[in-house]
């Protein structure tokens, strides 16, 4: 006897079917809705600090809060500007710096040149000494620095401590340029150095014109990091005419609930400039990268 069997409907079959997964797109969306979400919440952690040093300048009330000032004034500028609080430790950290910076930038250069190019059984070893450089703590050094400085009378020098920022920053300047300088294609220099051009002809006429974006890493990160140092300067320098900004911040603090605010946040904006516009000045060059296609062509 045969025995029928119903097969479920169309209708039937369709109900029961599982839910359809997120599609891709949707899912895509998802993903960058959180990425943004979280990208926002790291950017209120820098926004705010920088609103409450704005507000705080222009503010007629000492208080650490972040607060609408009642007035807007500018007592706190006209407060700090004048040659012991602002003038003259900006000067002094436009020298440290400044040569620091140019020190560090051409001796990075000249010593990446033979890193780049040549090949030695020291090479990889003297790699890896400037890698373990650059992580070595700038603290744990200087007790044996300020003991060579006070031997060789460099206390409260400005060269010494202009000198001795520009070593600092030396294995990070020169690891950076190296990698840059790897970029080049070395079939460039070949084609110089058969036109009769000779090793530093090749380094600074065709060399460095193709590495300027790098350069310009260099010169900024070496010099932003040496603008915010406040522990050289702070041991290496005694006379007050001759601190740099960085030490300066510190006369606005206080142990007694007595620090100025106000005069604190214009002067950090004051002081924040000469980063910034550095920034500006040479941003221009970072955007257009190695250009090295048409150089190869022919």
């Amino acid at each position: 006897m045969a025995v029928a069997v119903k097969t479920p409907t169309g209708s039937a079959r369709r109900g029961r079917t599982a839910p359809r997964p997120a599609s891709p797109r949707r899912r895509s969306r998802l993903g960058r809705l959180g990425v943004n979400l979280v990208l926002l919440a790291v950017s209120v952690t820098y926004v705010l600090p920088l609103l409450w040093m704005a507000l705080a300048s222009v503010s007629n009330l000492n208080t650490f809060r972040l607060k609408w000032p009642d007035t807007f004034a500018l007592d706190n500028f006209d407060a700090i500007l004048n040659v012991d609080t602002t003038y003259r430790p900006m000067l002094n950290s436009l020298l440290l710096c400044g040569f620091g910076t140019l020190i560090t930038v051409v001796v990075s250069i000249l010593a990446a040149y033979p890193l780049s190019r040549y090949r030695s059984r020291l090479r990889r070893p003297f790699l890896y000494t400037i890698l373990f450089s650059t992580g070595l703590p700038i603290t744990a050094v200087m007790i044996p620095v300020y003991s060579m400085f006070v031997q060789v009378n460099l206390i409260d020098s400005m060269p010494g401590t202009t000198l001795f920022l520009a070593a600092s920053a030396l294995p990070f300047g020169i690891w950076l340029m190296k990698n840059f300088m790897d970029g080049v294609p070395i079939v460039l220099e070949e084609a110089a150095r058969i036109d009769g051009a000779n090793a530093m002809q090749v380094l600074w006429r065709v060399v460095l014109p193709l590495m300027r974006p790098g350069v310009t890493v260099v010169t900024i990160f070496t010099f932003i990091g040496m603008w915010g140092n406040f522990f050289v300067p702070f041991i290496l320098l005694l006379s007050p005419e001759k601190l740099p900004a960085s030490v300066g911040v510190f006369t606005f603090l206080s142990a007694h609930d007595q620090t100025q605010y106000g005069q604190l946040s214009a002067f950090s904006l004051i002081y924040s400039l000469p980063v910034v516009m550095l920034y500006l000045l040479l941003s221009r060059k970072l955007g257009g990268g190695f250009a090295l296609g048409g150089a190869l062509k022919g």
